[in-house]
């Protein structure tokens, strides 16, 4: 089973497990509106009740235990070793003294693994190393060193090839996000107070979201001992789930007007409060989306967005409008792949794929508004400034091994807004994301990206800089309780500049031309109808 199934089937599972009290904040009675969720934003449903913490069961779990969480680290990694050596036989794996002596001389450099791998497989293996330590009584801050201690143990000794820059980047940064935010879910679905077939499924369902977590629970008795108390580490939050699914259909324009359908699903998860007065500790509230794609030559995963409140504080707070800023941690994956088979006929044409892009390290501040005009309708606003650590667009002329994508710092832009009209039971908003990356180490002309000795050259890719923009226009209507028809509008672009590369070719008719610099932009249209369900 690929990774991104047991993604999918690790959250559809856990959520399903999640409580059966509903309380919901609906009330059409003609009351204020409160708070709405930032994706599917009607009006906020929980699948539990909030609740705070019992103090019994924050003093239990956060008492810390070095020698466990250093032990899972460690044999996390010798794990994943052992699979790749014995049952995959990757090149990769066969280690030895002077392969570990190899990489300290020798020291990091960029890789060329697949997108996937780097942008979402590898920060997924850090979350397992950060949930080694926040399983263990650690805070976010502190088990973020378990993921660099694991990534660097990883890259130094358990490979023969050698240590990857973006990798020790990218897996403890990115594995912070992802294990946050997957640390948090599987504590709103344990209960000690369960027994039975339910303490089963909750203990099984927290164990696939939280795998670290589940193991430790298994190896310290916690999965079964059965106690008065919830054992949640951060009590009962507010936490809206939704789950969307119908048909989309892909355009890839770009002189060919070319087209794929298929079944699109998307899981969207909010977690606490976005305006709470403050924020007590990094992901009290944090947002999490993924989009998967059952279509032929699409990648299943499509797109992983997650935002999590670090800080925050209030900035207005009334009946009818609360303002707030705040820092936050951003993890972005999107991925498409072609809908053509024709090569394109001129280089300057964009590559039959339209777009990849990821930036597992990115932080920055944004603002978030909600005004509320009683009975009547409801506007919701954010917007986010960010610097962008490291990120990877697509390129137009990079091939090497897996490798098709350059590597960048730069910045990035988030905003949007939602107006809701709770008695017509509609709402309607857009959302937009704009990241301009810029490699600063890069191959200055198109051929061969190996040097004499025929290894491969030390770079992120080409020198350029790229823009990728996603716009997204969507609207809700409310069919019955819990359940929404909703209507999606996506676009994508990406714009790629190579400064340094010169292009000469010869068209169809024998004329000689060319280009300094070439720009070559890549246009792709989606359109979802689907049904969305709220828990």
């Amino acid at each position: 089973m690929t990774i991104h199934m047991r993604l999918f089937l690790t959250i559809f599972t856990a959520l399903l497990l999640m409580f059966p009290a509903k309380a919901s904040s609906q009330d059409d009675t003609g009351d204020c509106l409160p708070d709405t969720s930032a994706w599917f934003r009607d009006l906020r449903r929980y699948v539990a009740r909030p609740k705070a913490s019992d103090s019994l069961d924050v003093a239990r779990l956060e008492k810390k235990a070095f020698w466990r969480a250093s032990a899972e680290t460690l044999g996390l990694n010798i794990g994943l070793w052992a699979f790749d050596r014995y049952v995959q036989k990757g090149h990769y794996a066969y280690i030895s003294w002077e392969t570990i002596k190899e990489n300290f001389r020798h020291g990091f450099e960029w890789d060329n693994d697949h997108l996937g791998t780097n942008m979402f497989a590898h920060p997924y293996n850090g979350s397992l190393f950060y949930n080694a330590g926040r399983s263990n009584g650690y805070n976010f801050w502190q088990s973020e060193l378990f993921a660099i201690a694991g990534s660097a143990m990883w890259e130094m000794f358990m490979e023969c090839e050698y240590p990857s820059t973006n990798d020790i980047i990218a897996t403890p940064i990115g594995g912070a996000t992802i294990g946050e935010a997957l640390y948090r879910t599987a504590d709103v679905i344990l209960d000690d107070r369960s027994r039975g077939e339910e303490r089963f499924g909750r203990e099984l369902a927290a164990f696939i979201v939280s795998p670290m977590r589940g193991f430790t629970r298994l190896v310290t008795g916690r999965a079964w001992e059965h106690r008065a108390t919830t054992g949640r580490r951060f009590g009962t939050p507010p936490v809206t789930v939704a789950f969307s699914l119908g048909p989309r259909l892909l355009v890839f324009h770009n002189g060919d007007d070319m087209a794929k359908a298929g079944l699109s699903a998307r899981i969207y998860l909010e977690y606490g409060d976005r305006f709470s007065p403050e924020t007590r500790h990094p992901y009290d509230y944090f947002s999490f989306l993924l989009d998967l794609d059952v279509m032929k030559t699409q990648p299943l995963l499509s797109r992983v967005e997650i935002m999590g409140r670090l800080l925050s504080r209030s900035l207005i707070d009334t009946h009818k409008t609360d303002l707030s800023i705040g820092m936050y941690q951003h993890f972005d994956y999107f991925d498409s792949d072609t809908i053509s088979k024709e090569q394109p006929a001129l280089p300057l044409m964009p590559c039959q794929v339209p777009y990849k892009f990821g930036t597992p390290a990115s932080i920055g501040g944004g603002l978030t508004l909600q005004h509320t005009e009683c009975n009547r309708w409801r506007l919701d606003a954010y917007a986010h400034v960010n610097a962008v650590i490291l990120g990877g667009i697509l390129s137009d002329f990079y091939r090497f091994y897996h490798r098709n994508y350059n590597w960048g710092s730069g910045f990035s832009l988030k905003g949007g807004f939602n107006f809701n009209m709770p008695r017509k039971r509609f709402n309607a908003g857009a959302d937009a994301r704009f990241f301009r990356l810029y490699t600063w180490d890069g191959y200055r002309d198109q051929g061969n990206f190996t040097g004499p000795d025929g290894r491969p050259l030390n770079i992120q890719g080409d020198r350029s800089n790229g823009s990728f923009f996603n716009l997204n226009i969507h609207a809700n209507y409310r069919i019955f309780t819990r359940l929404y028809a909703t209507l999606s509008f996506d676009w994508y672009r990406r714009y790629s500049h190579y400064p340094d590369i010169s292009l000469r070719f010869t068209d169809q008719y024998g004329n000689m031309s060319g280009t300094d610099g070439p720009i070559i932009t890549s246009d792709q249209f989606g359109l979802k109808l689907m049904l969305t369900y709220h828990l």
